[in-house]
């Protein structure tokens, strides 16, 4: 069994649904850290079967929650600081994200012309599923 230790400071994402850790790494950008990342894949777990992990030694880092919540709504963020859990945040889906998705619809206006970051609104949260602000197509994740 591998031996991760414990972390002084920095954040553990846990409870991340098994084979999404890699999704959530890459989107994050964490290989471009300069800090102490470590992943973990199909870990044991007795909630959920088998989970992902993933913990970064860091002083500063701006997670983006929407970005986590869609990936994996089962999240749990721990923030560490001195060896000890000080804050932790459950996730689920957003209400709202914005300039996370794209509409998949080729005649709406956003495929024609620059209108910015688009706002989609969770209208079937058991399939996942948002809504454009400008046609209202539904885009699944």
């Amino acid at each position: 069994m591998i031996n991760v230790s414990k972390l002084k400071r920095g954040i553990v994402l846990d409870h991340i649904q098994a084979g999404q850790g890699y999704k959530i790494f890459t989107q994050l950008g964490l290989d471009k850290l300069d800090d102490v990342v470590v992943l973990m894949r199909n870990v044991d777990s007795s909630k959920m079967g088998k989970k992902d992990l993933i913990k970064i030694e860091t002083d500063d880092l701006d997670l983006n929650l929407d970005v986590l919540g869609l990936i994996s709504p089962t999240i749990t963020v721990n923030y560490i600081s001195d060896g000890v859990a000080v804050e932790r945040k459950r996730l689920i889906l957003p209400e709202k994200v914005k300039g996370i998705l794209k509409c998949k619809n080729p005649r709406c206006i956003c495929q024609s012309e620059d209108v910015g970051d688009i706002t989609f609104t969770l209208v079937d949260a058991k399939k996942k599923e948002y809504s454009c602000e400008y046609c209202e197509s539904r885009t699944s994740l």
